[in-house]
């Protein structure tokens, strides 16, 4: 598990983004509670507090990990599963434009719509058709139901 967080999301939110910084100019954003700091703040919390929930719930209820050489066992559809189809990457959109904000930085606002972007063409075209495959006619209904990305108001229940 620990090897799956320190490839695929550390890489992700840490490796990449200081490579950014290291070659590119960047402010820390100012402490003073403007609305830009406040939504660095709320992005942060709410994409931390998404990757945490969505890692463990791959761990205690799917039996697996996030890493695709150790998938998960059984379809997860509670929790933030119960709103939006993929809370994980959710959470890192998040964090990304999180970091953006907070170092000031136009290139890791550019990564992260470039991050997500890929996400938003890879999902549809190879993932979900993965996890088609993996968990059959639950996925499908799981799919008609819930949002990709952005979550429903209320959370879906398996009829």
């Amino acid at each position: 598990m620990l090897k799956a967080i320190l490839i695929l999301p550390f890489n992700v939110l840490v490796t990449i983004p200081a490579v950014i910084l290291y070659f590119c100019r960047f402010e820390i954003i100012s402490p003073a509670f403007s609305l830009e700091f406040i939504l660095m703040l709320f992005l942060l919390a709410l994409g931390f507090f998404l990757l945490v929930w969505t890692i463990r719930l791959f761990y205690a209820t799917g039996k697996g990990s996030l890493a695709p050489w150790n998938p998960i066992e059984k379809l997860i559809i509670t929790g933030p599963y119960a709103y939006v189809r993929n809370p994980m990457l959710s959470g890192v959109f998040c964090l990304l434009f999180a970091e953006a904000l907070l170092f000031q930085s136009k290139a890791l606002l550019i990564y992260a719509l470039i991050f997500t972007a890929i996400n938003a063409i890879y999902f549809p075209l190879s993932e979900e058709k993965g996890l088609l495959k993996r968990y059959g006619a639950d996925y499908a209904e799981y799919k008609r139901n819930v949002p990709r990305f952005l979550p429903r108001l209320t959370p879906y229940r398996k009829k």
